[in-house]
């Protein structure tokens, strides 16, 4: 689509997990990226953001939940000091740093005050899994993620205790070598994308809208 957009011929990148596709960005030899709002700001020295995906209930914006087992005795967030919590991953911005905004809203400092794990292959699903047999306590996950391990799992047996912090939503990022002109006419070509785009389909999203760096200012306080 961006080839015959902006007559410029593209080649795809493909990386196995988040710490090699920041690699490869910051090597230089990813010039359009799409990440996570976490990634982002790690790589916004190299790139910077054009737009930001619009997907779901929350549109331009998403969150993460902490789920537990009911029998669990934690309802609130001050109940998980010293409990076994599995996360996505560090790179991750549903399952890990939503979360860790909202402990330190109560006072709570996730990576000191529990006992954190990272699940197999950073997958949601492997979160889900582990709180509802009892290898932890509680677990990160985004919001969206809720049912995707529903087949694995017996009903009713993890529950979401709490929404965590908003984020803003994924970014598409140009590398800032690219000449100005170019930017723009990636950056009106994704803009005018239309939600029945095939695009659009294939990633699972309304639209994109015009972003800039500072709307991503909100998670740099807890990362930098």
């Amino acid at each position: 689509y961006l080839s015959s957009e902006t007559g410029v011929s593209f080649e795809p990148v493909l990386t196995d997990n988040f710490a090699s596709y920041e690699a490869e960005l910051l090597k230089g030899k990813i010039a359009i990226g799409y990440e996570n709002p976490l990634i982002y700001v790690n790589v916004s020295g190299s790139h910077e953001v054009i737009a930001t995906a619009v997907k779901g209930k929350g549109g331009d914006k998403f969150r993460g939940i902490i789920i537990t087992r009911p029998d669990s005795g934690i309802s609130k967030v001050s109940a998980l000091k010293g409990k076994k919590v599995m996360i996505v991953g560090k790179s991750s911005a549903g399952g890990f740093l939503s979360q860790k905004l909202t402990l330190k809203e109560q006072g709570l400092d996730v990576e000191n005050d529990c006992v954190l794990s990272v699940a197999a292959d950073n997958r949601q699903e492997n979160v889900i899994i582990s709180v509802s047999i009892g290898d932890v306590d509680a677990g990160f996950i985004r919001e969206s993620a809720l049912h995707k391990a529903d087949q694995y799992i017996m009903p009713g047996s993890i529950q979401s205790v709490t929404e965590t912090a908003w984020l803003p939503n994924w970014a598409l990022s140009v590398s800032k070598n690219l000449p100005q002109q170019q930017k723009d006419t990636i950056q009106k070509a994704i803009l005018k994308l239309e939600q029945d785009s095939t695009v659009l389909k294939a990633m699972e999203l309304k639209s994109f809208i015009a972003a800039t760096d500072s709307d991503y200012n909100v998670l740099r306080s807890p990362t930098q």
